[in-house]
C-alpha cells in the first residue's frame, strides 16, 4: 500500500462526514434559495433571485446579529483573558484545577435552565427591584438587548476562558523573567511579551464564540422576548412557522457568506499579529 493511499484512507471517514453533513446539505439550501414558495409551504423548484432581493425584510435580524455577535464576542474576551491570565500566571497550582472545574461548571447545566434565571434576575422581580430599594425606578433590564447580550457572556464566557488559558499556561515563563531582569515594567512585559504570544489562543476564543453566536437562537428567543431577534430566529420563524423555505434558504445562505467574508478578514489580521509573536518567539 503506497503512502498516498493511506493518506486517502485516514481523510476518508473525516471527508465522508463533512460531504454528508456540511457540503450536501449547504447545497441543497443553496438550490431551495433559488426556488420560489409552495402554497400550501416548503419549496417549489425555480431559478429567481426574488428571494435574495427580499432579504431587506429580515435587516432587523442581520443588524442585530451583526452587532451583538461582535460585541458580545469582544465582551467576554475583555472578561476571559484577566481570568485565563490570573488562572495560568497566578494561581497556586494545587488550587488551579479546583478553579477551572468551576469556571466549566455553569456548562453542567442546561442552557436552557441558565436562562431562565437570567429572565428571574433581569425580569421586574430581580436587578430592577433590587435598584427600586435604592430609589432607580423604571429600570427596565428584560426584553433588551442589554438582556441578550449578559446572556450571550455568560453563556459562552467558559468556550473563551479555556483557549487562552492554554495559551497563557504554554507560556515560557523565562521570558517574563528576562523581560523583568532587563527593566521593563510589567505593564511593558504584558504588551510585547504576553500578548503576542497569547494570541493563537485569543484567536481560538473569538473564533469558537463568534460562530457559535451568529447562529445562536434560544437566548435571543428567551431573554430577548420576541423584540430582539437573531438570525437564528429568522430562520425558525421562516422554515417552521411560516413555511416559507426558499426565503428561510436565502437568509441562511446570506448568513454562511457573511459569516465566511467575516472569518476570512478576522484569520488575515490574525496571521498579521501572529508575524509579530514569532519576533517575539525569536527574541
Amino acid at each position: 500500500m503506497t503512502q498516498r493511499t493511506r493518506n486517502w484512507l485516514l481523510l476518508a471517514p473525516a471527508g465522508t462526514w463533512f460531504l454528508v453533513m456540511l457540503i450536501i446539505p449547504l447545497t441543497v439550501v443553496l438550490i431551495f434559495s433559488f426556488g420560489e414558495r409552495a402554497p400550501a409551504g416548503g419549496v417549489v423548484p425555480a431559478f429567481t433571485l426574488e428571494q435574495y432581493a427580499n432579504l431587506p425584510a429580515r435587516w432587523a435580524a442581520f443588524k442585530n446579529t451583526m452587532t451583538l455577535a461582535p460585541i458580545g464576542t469582544l465582551s467576554a474576551l475583555v472578561i476571559a483573558y484577566p481570568l485565563a491570565y490570573f488562572l495560568a500566571v497566578k494561581v497556586d497550582p494545587k488550587w488551579r484545577t479546583i478553579l477551572l472545574v468551576l469556571v466549566i461548571v455553569p456548562f453542567w447545566t442546561s442552557i436552557l435552565i441558565r436562562s431562565y434565571a437570567w429572565i428571574f434576575l433581569l425580569g421586574g422581580r430581580g436587578i430592577p427591584a433590587l435598584l427600586g430599594w435604592f430609589g432607580i425606578e423604571g429600570v427596565r433590564l428584560i426584553n433588551t438587548p442589554f438582556a441578550v447580550l449578559v446572556g450571550i457572556i455568560y453563556g459562552y464566557l467558559p468556550l473563551m476562558v479555556f483557549p487562552i488559558y492554554v495559551s497563557l499556561d504554554k507560556l515560557d515563563k523565562k521570558l517574563l523573567e528576562a523581560s523583568s531582569d532587563l527593566g521593563a515594567k510589567p505593564w511593558r512585559t504584558f504588551l510585547q511579551i504576553t500578548l503576542p504570544l497569547s494570541i493563537p489562543g485569543i484567536a481560538t476564543g473569538c473564533m469558537l464564540v463568534f460562530i457559535l453566536l451568529m447562529g445562536e437562537y434560544l437566548i435571543p428567543a428567551m431573554l430577548g422576548g420576541g423584540k430582539v431577534f437573531f438570525v437564528g430566529n429568522a430562520l425558525v420563524d421562516l422554515f417552521l412557522q411560516s413555511r416559507n423555505w426558499a426565503y428561510g434558504s436565502a437568509v441562511a445562505v446570506t448568513l454562511v457568506v457573511v459569516m465566511l467574508v467575516t472569518v476570512t478578514i478576522y484569520m488575515r489580521l490574525i496571521n498579521r499579529l501572529g508575524a509579530n509573536r514569532d519576533d517575539v518567539s525569536i527574541m
